[in-house]
């Protein structure tokens, strides 16, 4: 297929798309033209493939291939009520991948749609390292304000070492090293670099309610502090529980200081991409 070509095919695709309540979508009966379909008999059998493997993925079927009425014009200004079908990109993709790759359009489509999903993938995937790196720094600054408000109140760093041990413990029944050994965390790292984001959010909720009721409740001295901290991360724990979510179970995830690196590195890159096109 010729650079042309492939340009024109672009353009199409692009014009053709919609967007229907923040959702990116394109009319079935306009991709049957796009992917060079004659028939619409034709095309629904190519959907009905697509269909079947949208529910072998798992994914609903309904979200993705919605029925729809159109309006067309059928001559001398008159119109008529027909069939129609929005698409997803996901759909779109699997739609490609089961009509006729002999087709120039058909192979196109494989090859834009399956580009532009893993593209969707990647964004997503950057964005849930994003928010796990911030949910991090998050708890690294909320334990710092707690140590603040503790040693104002005669913990001292050490105090508050053993206090927000005893808080880990009541989150996930384990030790701090217990819990390293069984996530394979190095003992030279802070357990929250290794944890699942919903449990350094977790770790966070804990300590903002102990900071709040020290100060609410005018607790002074290590063990009424302590005391407090672990109810308020057995608190946290019963609402995960509750919710079939048991902390300590949960798998270890990626260090949080690679995917900071691998986050900044590729602003990097892309101001680089950005000064090379000015």
């Amino acid at each position: 297929m010729k650079s042309d070509e492939i340009k024109k095919l672009f353009a199409q695709f692009e014009a053709a798309a919609a967007e229907l309540e923040g959702v990116e979508c394109w009319s079935a009966r306009e991709l049957q033209k796009l992917l060079g379909y004659s028939k619409w008999e034709n095309f629904e059998k190519v959907i009905q493939r697509a269909k079947e493997a949208c529910q072998h993925a798992g994914e609903e079927i309904q979200y993705h291939f919605p029925d729809v009425r159109k309006m067309v014009k059928i001559g001398s200004g008159a119109e008529k009520e027909i069939d129609d079908i929005l698409l997803t990109r996901y759909a779109c993709y699997l739609i490609a991948q089961n009509g006729d790759s002999r087709k120039e359009e058909i192979a196109f489509a494989q090859n834009y749609f399956a580009v532009q999903t893993r593209r969707a993938e990647l964004v997503e995937q950057r964005l849930l390292a994003y928010e796990r790196v911030k949910a991090r720094e998050k708890l690294s600054q909320t334990e710092k304000q707690l140590s603040g408000i503790l040693y104002e109140r005669g913990v001292d760093s050490q105090g508050f070492a053993l206090i927000r041990s005893k808080g880990d413990q009541a989150l996930f029944r384990l030790s701090t090293q217990q819990l390293k050994k069984k996530l394979g965390i190095p003992d030279s790292r802070p357990v929250a670099d290794f944890l699942p984001t919903i449990s350094i959010k977790a770790k966070d909720l804990a300590n903002e309610m102990t900071g709040l009721n020290v100060q609410a409740k005018d607790l002074r001295g290590q063990n009424k502090i302590e005391a407090e901290h672990v109810d308020n991360n057995l608190a946290v724990r019963d609402m995960l529980t509750q919710r079939g979510i048991i902390p300590e179970n949960l798998p270890p995830a990626e260090d949080v200081k690679k995917l900071r690196r691998r986050l900044e590195g590729d602003e990097k890159s892309v101001l680089k991409e950005t000064k090379k096109k000015k």
